[in-house]
């Protein structure tokens, strides 16, 4: 950079730094343009997303009896907590229901994301997914870290190819954290704590690429990830180091890991030998997790359902003025098709509206009747009600 020193140099970047080991703005002054992810969100630019906030009764181990410890020494006397999962102590338990769950609400068909602690709980989750999926294609997950190669080069390769669908689901730890081009990612499943707000923001990025029928990517997060989402720095400029150092880059320097010890792909610690824990059969099978869906505004921020409901019903009327009119543009299969995608457009899609039916305990009725309890409270019937009603003139005509 010295060297074309008087040249114009122009930096382009979705994820500037500010911190003691590295400072964008120091180097190339205050931006001229900002070009926010909730700006390309609304533009149509990137892909939306949902959260899906997943916590487990086991994300703090204890032991009991009955329990084996098969390799190292445990603490019976102490509480593991979730940080210390995968680093500390290993249940192998916990997380094949964690992968369990995970399955059971992606599509299997969908390219998939996970990113674990370590080079070794990407192996232990590759694993497990191939053990509980529905698919028999034996590439149907494969781990991409450092340790893989031109093996797990070949595999990222194939994963990117829309045209491919095996393999569907990359277990890594930092190495797909940056770098991949892959349009097609629906799920961004976190099973490690990320740290640092750049590395969260590049992750996230993985997901937003726009592709063909792709309404939206979700991202299920196992380890409270989500509190990022309330920072300032998320979708704004981060904000300077408490104590800011002149940042010189040189070629020597080399910074400092941003994540604690043990995470990351060459993480200290990585091949240190953990507790592993083999749970009684009883304790494995009453493991239950909570799941919390996230809205998200047109805005880009998370909102409460409840808020999520009023905004949906402040912005209905651009759409349809009474039921009459409702009713009309949902006769059509072209005119109901773009209903949808303007709502969808907004950030109502079919997924959100789905989860709203369940709030006004209309899970069993249509998507209309929903728009029309929201807009008119019009009672809701269910789909066979509909039926049924329909049925008597039928049966007249």
């Amino acid at each position: 950079m010295d060297y074309f020193s008087s040249a114009v140099q122009l930096g382009l970047t979705a994820t500037p730094r500010r911190d003691n080991n590295g400072d964008t703005y120091d180097y190339f002054g205050e931006p001229v343009y900002v070009y926010s992810l909730k700006e390309g969100i609304n533009d149509g630019f990137l892909s939306p997303f949902r959260v899906k906030q997943i916590t487990t009764s086991m994300d703090e181990y204890f032991y009991v009896p009955g329990d084996q410890v098969i390799q190292g020494e445990l603490d019976k006397s102490r509480v593991y907590t979730a940080a210390e999962h995968n680093r500390i102590i290993e249940v192998e338990g916990r997380e094949r229901y964690r992968v369990k769950t995970l399955l059971e609400m992606i599509d299997p068909n969908e390219k998939t994301l996970i990113f674990c602690k370590d080079q070794h709980h990407a192996l232990l989750i590759r694993n497990l997914v191939n053990q509980l999926k529905s698919s028999d294609d034996p590439n149907y997950c494969v781990r991409v870290t450092a340790n893989d190669g031109p093996p797990g080069e070949q595999f990222l390769r194939r994963f990117q190819d829309n045209e491919r669908t095996i393999p569907t689901i990359l277990t890594t730890s930092q190495k797909l954290s940056t770098g991949v081009d892959a349009r097609n990612i629906r799920n961004i499943a976190l099973m490690r704590t990320v740290g640092s707000m750049t590395e969260f923001k590049q992750i996230i990025g993985r997901g937003t690429r726009l592709f063909e029928g792709k309404d939206y990517f979700t991202i299920f997060d196992f380890e409270k990830n989500y509190f990022h989402f309330e920072d300032p720095d998320w979708d704004g400029e981060p904000l300077p180091p408490d104590d800011p150092a002149p940042f010189k880059p040189e070629r020597s320097e080399r910074p400092e890991p941003e994540n604690p010890p043990g995470d990351g792909e060459d993480a200290p610690g990585e091949n240190q030998e953990r507790i592993r824990i083999v749970l009684a059969d009883n304790r494995e099978r009453t493991i239950t997790h909570m799941t919390n869906t996230t809205f998200w505004s047109p805005e880009g921020k998370p909102i409460s359902s409840t808020d999520f409901l009023k905004k949906l019903f402040g912005d209905l009327p651009e759409f349809f003025h009474d039921e009459e009119e409702l009713a009309k543009i949902w006769s059509k299969p072209d005119t109901r098709k773009a209903l949808l995608e303007g709502l969808a457009e907004k950030g109502y899609g079919r997924e959100e509206l789905t989860k709203l039916a369940g709030m006004i305990e209309a899970e069993k009725s249509d998507i209309f009747d929903v728009l029309s309890y929201i807009a008119f409270t019009r009672p809701v019937i269910s789909r066979n009600q509909r039926v049924e009603k329909a049925r008597k003139y039928i049966m007249r005509a």
